[in-house]
């Protein structure tokens, strides 16, 4: 069973620490929302859905330490919380989205007591954690119709239950289509420069034993050229109301070459991550990240001094090059604008949270 990024134990945060991957498996208890931050920023956590749930999380656990006697000044403390987390990684949607729902949770509960609402706060905290759980694996059953028996995936960064507090987004399809008995392989690009598809997504398909073939990034057009690729199937950070897909930096340069050798290119990811707020992938905040990520390697440097770094973190493929969204709900074809529509307003309660609980 693929190994989920993020659990609650007993009022703490438990997580694997991915920058130890693949070399051994290392948990770490957050007990305080500064460990939680700086796990978010030094990538001991990542992956859009794995940030929402443990945003959620570091609010509920250090909102407990909350030494309010009154409703207003309980709601000005969380807010503090909040804005603290938000500002850790601005690319993913999912972490903005999860700490909202908690954000509303107390402003539609100005009755209760400090107590309740400390307990409402972890609530819904856990369901979003179980929520998660739900939707990648029903996002998984409804993607693996989209693989037939003997396909030749490629896939991106990891998208696969590290990713997740469940089973993965883009791997979720991938492992539900195995367990359908489907013959799969799959080729994965080490993913520059942080190499999540070497060392995470490697690691989860080897642990499932699924055969994986490693690349590097620049031969993803060779192995296409060469036939050896059926389907490309990638996560998302955030998806524009039109369509458009940030994900890990060089998605776009392989939705390009799936398009020139005319091969389906598939992004999975749950509700949660559509932002239905912006119109287009032009609005989507690119994170910059620190240059020692290109500049060094297992601490050694690597380049010439005084050179410039330029390290975003994501890039945004346009919608036309995407053959279709996977979501827990159904696989969304084009034309988007339209169709991204319709699913909010068919599950408008699953895309912002139910009322009333």
């Amino acid at each position: 069973m693929p190994v989920p990024a993020v659990e609650w134990e007993k009022g703490k945060i438990k997580i694997i620490d991915q920058t130890e991957l693949p070399r051994e498996v290392v948990y770490l208890h957050l007990k305080s929302i500064q460990e939680v931050r700086e796990a978010i920023c030094t990538m001991k956590i990542r992956g859009a859905p794995a940030l929402g749930v443990i945003g959620a999380l570091g609010v509920a656990m250090e909102i407990q330490k909350c030494k309010a006697r009154d409703y207003l000044t309980f709601k000005e403390e969380l807010e503090k919380l909040c804005r603290f987390l938000e500002s850790s990684r601005p690319t993913a949607v999912n972490l903005s989205w999860a700490i909202d729902r908690i954000r509303r949770r107390v402003k539609e509960s100005p009755h209760l007591s400090i107590f309740e609402l400390k307990a409402a706060v972890e609530r819904e905290a856990l369901r979003i954690l179980e929520e998660d759980v739900k939707c990648t694996r029903d996002l998984g059953e409804i993607g693996a119709s989209l693989v037939e028996d003997g396909d030749v995936i490629l896939t991106h960064c990891n998208a696969g239950a590290l990713a997740t507090a469940g089973y993965g987004t883009a791997l979720s399809v991938i492992y539900r289509a195995k367990e359908q008995g489907k013959k799969i392989k799959v080729f994965v690009d080490e993913t520059r420069p942080f190499l999540q598809g070497a060392r995470l997504t490697a690691w989860e398909l080897t642990r499932e034993k699924i055969p994986v073939t490693l690349i590097c990034d620049n031969m993803a057009g060779k192995v296409m050229q060469e036939g050896k690729i059926n389907k490309v199937i990638v996560g998302a950070d955030r998806v524009s109301s039109n369509g458009d897909v940030a994900n890990k930096i060089g998605t776009y340069t392989l939705a390009v070459l799936a398009r020139e050798h005319k091969i389906p290119f598939y992004v999975a990811c749950p509700l949660s991550t559509i932002d239905f707020s912006i119109k287009s992938g032009d609005e989507i905040p690119i994170e910059i990240r620190d240059k020692r990520e290109i500049t060094h390697f297992c601490g050694n440097k690597i380049v010439p001094e005084g050179i410039d770094v330029y390290n975003p973190a994501f890039d945004v493929t346009p919608s036309t090059y995407i053959s279709a969204i996977i979501t827990e709900k159904g696989v969304i074809y084009p034309p988007y604008n339209q169709n991204l529509l319709k699913l909010k307003e068919n599950h408008k309660e699953e895309v912002y949270g139910k009322e009333g609980h």
